[in-house]
């Protein structure tokens, strides 16, 4: 009964701290000016970073299948976006062209999902899923007068409103992905997501569909990251193959996944926070060692830090850096 009584403080406490956060999210750009805030433009990159590394979280940290090829599916969701709204089906910040490039990942994650999942485990899946982003990119490059090579497409910039829709829509998205998340990690499929990830040959004598669960977690993962896309197009107004397709999309949420803690529902929280704030003052301070930066960063935590931050305060130890055989040998000695 006390355990109980505990377990229902923690999650009153939670709740209270949680309400509390997003009731400052949903008013901090009505007490600032939104339009000249680098508060505001922060928050915003960090919302879509969130998003970004909880979608890449539920396929590699629940589901143990590390993917690296999310930047396919961050760069289909723009050019979705853009070329349907060049071609007059669709409009400024529309959500059905958001759904639909959503969607467009969803399918394209559903198709290469089946294919590589039931064929591939470890570093042949991961490098399976890198080589999809690398073939859209040039398939953009060379997509002619549809995608106009590597200019890329660009977009009516007068249809710019204020950055308080981007901010709110990149909140939206953010919340509506952490809700999702929490359904599935709570659930029965959470569950089965976790056995998969442990070991897949007893999941599957247990009578769990493991390419089924497996493909959800991926197509989902997809699916946001389209999203998160999508409403990248719409801020830039310009989509052009190396920054649709770019291995930033894929590395920096990886990053603040490792840093927070794989498999957590805070851990990509904390660390894309984290790792945010890190970049930019990177950028502000010093902008010639960014790119230094994002490869130090990856020696920093599979030396000190491999089981994520979130370690230190539930003792959960589990590491995806143990399904790629590059980092193994770190592993072997802990």
């Amino acid at each position: 009964m006390r355990f109980c009584k505990q377990i229902d403080r923690k999650t009153a406490y939670a709740a209270g701290a949680g309400f509390l956060f997003l009731l400052f999210f949903i008013i901090f750009p009505l007490i600032v000016e939104a339009e000249t805030s680098y508060i505001v433009f922060f928050f915003f990159t960090t919302f879509i970073y969130i998003t970004l590394a909880q979608g890449w979280n539920l396929v590699a940290g629940y589901a143990g299948q590390v993917s690296l090829g999310q930047h396919a599916f961050f760069g289909l969701g723009a050019y979705i976006t853009a070329l349907t709204w060049r071609a007059g089906w669709t409009g400024y910040l529309d959500p059905l062209a958001m759904l639909m490039s959503g969607g467009g990942a969803a399918i394209l994650a559903t198709v290469v999902g089946m294919l590589l999942l039931s064929k591939l485990r470890d570093d042949y899946f991961s490098l399976g899923s890198l080589g999809i982003g690398e073939i859209l990119r040039v398939a953009a490059l060379n997509g002619g007068s549809l995608t106009e090579g590597p200019s890329g497409l660009s977009l009516p910039s007068d249809s710019y409103i204020s950055m308080s829709y981007y901010y709110y829509i990149a909140f939206s998205i953010m919340i509506i992905t952490l809700i999702i998340i929490l359904a599935i990690t709570r659930s029965r499929v959470g569950l089965a997501l976790v056995a998969i990830r442990e070991n897949e040959t007893a999941a599957s004598a247990n009578g769990i569909a493991v390419l089924k669960y497996k493909t959800m977690a991926f197509v989902i993962g997809a699916f946001v990251t389209g999203l998160c896309g999508s409403l990248n197009a719409y801020y830039q107004f310009h989509v052009h193959p190396p920054g649709a397709f770019s291995l930033n999309w894929v590395i920096i949420p990886v990053l603040m996944v490792l840093l927070g803690g794989a498999g957590t529902f805070l851990g990509p929280i904390i660390g894309a926070f984290i790792l945010s704030a890190a970049f930019e003052l990177i950028n502000i301070w010093v902008p010639e060692l960014h790119p230094i930066f994002s490869g130090a960063f990856i020696v920093i935590i599979t030396l000190f830090i491999p089981f994520g931050i979130m370690s230190y305060f539930t003792g959960y130890k589990h590491t995806i850096l143990q399904k790629l055989s590059i980092f193994k040998w770190r592993f072997q000695k802990t």
